[in-house]
């Protein structure tokens, strides 16, 4: 899959954001073939973080862990910022807004699903929880960025919760999906939601690569004193596991995947492309089966094809 690096990097947060883009071209700006397959693409590489992930969260302090992602992510990009002379805000409330979605996208999101992975939550079992976004999405954009729940849309997110939930119902009393756990994951998950919306109103500068490097200092400096006050001193024992796991997350993750994400929201409505978290069970359970060796049942078959309808539908609302 070809992305247009230029657009990536270019791409105008607000753009689009007053009028909804038509159900044949749900991508707004971008095509909605190339809009479509980004957005599969950008789903592959965020399940893919979950394996990564649970060997960070088990291997080391969870939230120590991911503040040196942030922070070198977050240098990574100011330095790419700054050799390509990108433009930075210029007023303290974008600052302030940018700052705010790091909070909410990186510090809290995955600072809680970190967490939960840290105490046995299953790789597979966090990236269903994370596929529960376009639900909890679609229940406040009418409101909060006016777009429409259309009956498509409606019936689309029953079908794909309900794969979700059946899935997890499949695990219900197992140890890899204590309901504290799977709290944990799904307060994230909230986080998540309230940084897109952040996003889709924010306005100021249009500069992907700026955004998200003010986003990712910003969250690994609100974790920092989180991380003192509930891990202590940060203890670290390195391996060749856990350092290909750091980088992954930070450059095809941190890097990649949030300037892919960015892209996305910048041209298309949120709803629908959120929907395709939906697919994310998919992969991330794959991913935990063929890494981690974690169980995949025969019924997961039965939830994942209601999770692919519901994508269907809701592209079609």
């Amino acid at each position: 899959m070809n992305v247009n690096v230029n657009s990536l990097l270019k791409a105008t947060p607000g753009a689009g954001a007053g009028r909804p883009p038509s159900a044949a071209a749900p991508f707004g700006g971008a095509t909605g073939a190339l809009g479509t397959a980004s957005a599969i693409f950008y789903i592959v590489l965020w399940a893919s973080a979950y394996v990564p992930s649970k060997i960070g969260a088990t291997g080391a302090p969870p939230l120590w862990f991911l503040v040196a992602r942030f922070l070198v992510a977050g240098a990574v990009m100011f330095a790419i910022a700054v050799a390509l002379r990108r433009h930075f805000p210029r007023q303290l409330r974008e600052w302030a807004t940018y700052a705010a979605l790091g909070v909410c996208a990186n510090a809290a999101y995955l600072g809680l699903t970190y967490s939960a992975l840290g105490r046995g939550l299953a790789s597979g079992v966090g990236s269903i929880v994370a596929s529960t976004n376009p639900l909890i999405l679609a229940m406040v954009a009418p409101w909060l960025l006016r777009e429409p729940l259309t009956l498509y849309k409606v019936i689309g997110l029953v079908f794909g919760f309900g794969g979700v939930v059946g899935i997890m119902l499949g695990r219900t009393g197992t140890t890899t999906a204590l309901p504290f756990d799977v709290g944990l994951a799904f307060l994230g998950v909230v986080a998540n939601v309230a940084s897109t919306i952040l996003f889709k109103r924010g306005r100021g500068t249009n500069d992907l690569v700026a955004i998200n490097a003010i986003q990712l200092v910003s969250a690994g400096a609100a974790l920092v004193p989180v991380a003192a006050l509930l891990e202590g001193a940060p203890a670290v024992q390195l391996s060749v596991e856990m350092v290909a796991a750091f980088w992954y997350l930070v450059l095809v993750l941190s890097v990649g995947a949030s300037l892919i994400w960015f892209w996305l929201l910048s041209r298309g409505n949120a709803s629908r492309v959120s929907a395709f978290y939906f697919l994310t069970p998919v992969f991330g359970l794959l991913f935990g089966a063929v890494l981690l060796h974690e169980t995949v049942r025969p019924a997961d078959a039965v939830g994942l094809g209601a999770i692919a309808l519901g994508i269907v539908l809701v592209q079609r609302g």
